[in-house]
């Protein structure tokens, strides 16, 4: 497969105004199932899964699975394998590649059929904020490199997170983004883009679509290399001029979001935060944070 990138301008070129698309659009239980660009927002109810598995199941599909585990975050990677396997994929080849900078600290844990893990080593970053900006690069560099060849699917996880009910073919698309579990039911001003213009990140006042986390995004093998490509440019752009993003990442995630809209929008049943009280409106968690002390972790 060929993979191909075309520069682009890092910003709009001219602003557009429009009306904020909002999850909770109709009733404070019923969440929205169409985007403006009609994307479908998927959430427990909007799909039948049975169907799903005999249209999918046929296309002999593997699916490829990242997530970092740099510092004190490998103490992660056995209770996120662990779910994964009971719940991500079911009955599809499965690849899983944990970036690390101790290889010999990621766990053996025993694979079902058709699953493998790959490790694969990163430089170890002395700081948070280095380990989370140079992400984007890792894996359009791997894609590249490798998973190009191995796999039609490819997500992008958090490794301090877990699977916490079954994750299946209902998330596939083009290009896959996550709503944030933190702004769902706020106003858009409220987001917490980058709003310097002199970033490559910056999102005027009246943009916007949903506000999306850096933990959880995926698609088509070939989009997640442009897309990540594309947000590393624009991380490199802002390091060259001396500027840091406001969320880091995952400003530039949003950045290129609004200009490459996603074909798919995962409902914040797949990325919840389980430090919050589940509302109605979300009927099944299927992957969400876990209960731990950031800060030491970071340090």
């Amino acid at each position: 497969m060929k993979l191909q990138y075309e520069e682009e301008p890092s910003q709009p070129v001219a602003q557009s105004q429009y009306p904020q698309p909002k999850l909770l659009e109709q009733k404070p239980t019923e969440l929205l199932t169409l985007t403006p660009w009609l994307a479908p927002i998927v959430s427990e109810g909007t799909f039948n899964a049975e169907l799903l598995h005999h249209i999918y199941q046929p296309l002999n599909l593997t699916i490829g699975l990242t997530a970092f585990a740099v510092g004190k975050y490998t103490r992660f990677v056995q209770h996120f394998l662990e779910s994964a396997e009971r719940f991500f994929m079911q009955g599809y080849r499965v690849h899983y590649y944990i970036f690390t900078h101790d290889p010999q600290a990621i766990p053996r844990v025993p694979l079902g059929p058709g699953r493998r893990l790959s490790v694969i080593p990163v430089p170890g970053p002395s700081q948070w904020e280095e380990a989370s900006m140079r992400r984007m690069e890792a894996i359009s560099v791997h894609i590249a490199k490798r998973a190009h060849r191995e796999v039609d699917y490819l997500f992008c996880l958090d490794v301090d997170m877990a699977f916490r009910n079954p994750w299946g073919p209902e998330t596939l698309g083009d290009l896959v983004a996550a709503i944030h579990p933190d702004y769902f039911t706020v106003p858009r001003h409220q987001f917490p883009y980058e709003r310097r213009p002199v970033s490559t990140a910056f999102v005027a006042d009246g943009e916007g679509d949903f506000y999306y986390g850096r933990a959880v995004f995926g698609g088509r093998v070939a989009r997640v290399y442009e897309f990540t490509r594309g947000c590393h440019m624009g991380i490199l752009a802002d390091k060259a001029n001396g500027i840091m993003a406001a969320c880091q990442e995952e400003s530039h995630l949003n950045r290129r979001f609004l200009s490459h809209k996603p074909s798919k929008v995962l409902s914040p049943e797949y990325l919840w935060d389980d430090r919050k009280p589940q509302p109605p409106s979300l009927k099944l968690i299927r992957f969400s944070t876990l209960n731990k002390d950031t800060a030491r972790l970071r340090s």
